[in-house]
C-alpha cells in the first residue's frame, strides 16, 4: 500500500511512455511459449515441392505423348498376327499401362472362375455333410468312418472264414 502511494504521482507518466513504446497496445507483452512448427513447415515444403515435381513430370509425359504418338488408328490386321490384349486400346498410355501395370483381364477371369468353382465345390460338400448328418440322425446312425483301406484284405479274409464256418456249423 505504502509502495503504491509513493509511485502514484509517476504513474501516469510511466504507462503513457508504456503505451507508447507498445505503439498504443492494452494488454501486457507477453511471449508466448509454444511448441516448433518448423518440422511441419518442412516436410509441408518438401511434400508439395514433390508434389508439383510429379505433376510436371507427368504432365510433360502426357502432354508428349498427346502431341507426338497420339491415338492409335485402326489398320488391317496381318494375316496369322493375334493382337494382345493391350492392343486393343486406342490410347498409348492406356496401353503402356495395360501391357506393364495391370494384370491380364483374361488371367484375371479365368482366377475368380477358379474361385468361383472352389466355392461351388467347398459349398457342395457342406450340403453333403448336412444331408449325411441329418440322415444319421433320422436314422439313429454313428459316423463309420474307421475303414482302412490297409488292413481291407485281412478284414475280408477274416469275413469269409467266418461265412465258411458259419455255413458249417448252420443256425
Amino acid at each position: 500500500m505504502f509502495f503504491q502511494s509513493l509511485i502514484k504521482p509517476y504513474l501516469k507518466v510511466f504507462q503513457h511512455w508504456r503505451t507508447m513504446s507498445r505503439q498504443c497496445g492494452h494488454e501486457p507483452r507477453l511471449f508466448v511459449i509454444t511448441p516448433s512448427r518448423w518440422q511441419w513447415l518442412k516436410t509441408k515444403d518438401l511434400w508439395l515441392y514433390y508434389m508439383w515435381i510429379g505433376f510436371l513430370v507427368t504432365g510433360t509425359i502426357i502432354t508428349g505423348t498427346n502431341i507426338f504418338i497420339g491415338p492409335a488408328q485402326l489398320e488391317k490386321i496381318p494375316c496369322g498376327y493375334v493382337p494382345r490384349y493391350w492392343e486393343y486400346y486406342q490410347h498409348p498410355i492406356t496401353r503402356f499401362l495395360a501391357q506393364y501395370i495391370f494384370p491380364n483381364p483374361q488371367q484375371e477371369y479365368e482366377k475368380m472362375m477358379h474361385y468361383l468353382y472352389e466355392e461351388h465345390e467347398k459349398i457342395q460338400i457342406r450340403n453333403l455333410e448336412k444331408k449325411i448328418r441329418n440322415l444319421m440322425n433320422e436314422r439313429h446312425d454313428y459316423q463309420a468312418w474307421y475303414y482302412r483301406p490297409g488292413i481291407a484284405k485281412y478284414h475280408r479274409a477274416s469275413k469269409e472264414a467266418a461265412d465258411y464256418l458259419l455255413s458249417l456249423r448252420g443256425d
